[in-house]
């Protein structure tokens, strides 16, 4: 058997009720505006990129059929504490930080990991329609990631 393919995620489709409110909400979380474009009656497309991120989110209208504020989403940090911060000094409505697992709810302990593990220390906020961005610390890459 011949070795796979590189896949590379590259873009990811959220769906929301306001594109203009969404919009402002990315622009306030510092995200990177790549394209607001309506190339045709009953599409509009919106694409943001996180900072060093090599995938984009895109919303709009036409895009798809799910249900605006159904996505659940991760975005992984070097520093929670940092990110944690920067996201209050923008604004966003972000939980505390927490370690252990992300879900069920139930099992969140608070705090930074103690250990500061890798993958083990989170926060998360929500997009106005309630798209929600899960932030994970990871400092050291379980083999095979980038």
């Amino acid at each position: 058997m011949s070795a796979s393919i590189p896949m590379n995620l590259e873009v990811q489709v959220i769906a929301v009720s306001d594109p203009d409110r969404s919009k402002k909400f990315y622009e306030q979380l510092g995200w990177r505006l790549d394209e607001d474009a309506a190339p045709m009656e009953g599409l509009r497309i919106v694409q943001f990129t996180p900072p060093g991120s090599g995938t984009s989110v895109d919303f709009g209208i036409g895009l798809n059929s799910a249900k605006p504020g159904s996505a659940v989403n991760t975005l992984v940090v070097s520093d929670i504490e940092a990110a944690h911060h920067e996201l209050v000094g923008r604004d966003i409505k972000v939980t505390d930080i927490w370690h252990g697992p992300p879900f069920p709810v139930e099992a969140r302990q608070p705090g930074v990991d103690p250990e500061r593990t890798s993958y083990a220390s989170f926060c998360s906020f929500e997009d106005p329609d309630g798209n929600l961005w899960i932030v994970q610390e990871v400092t050291d890459r379980l083999p095979g990631r980038i």
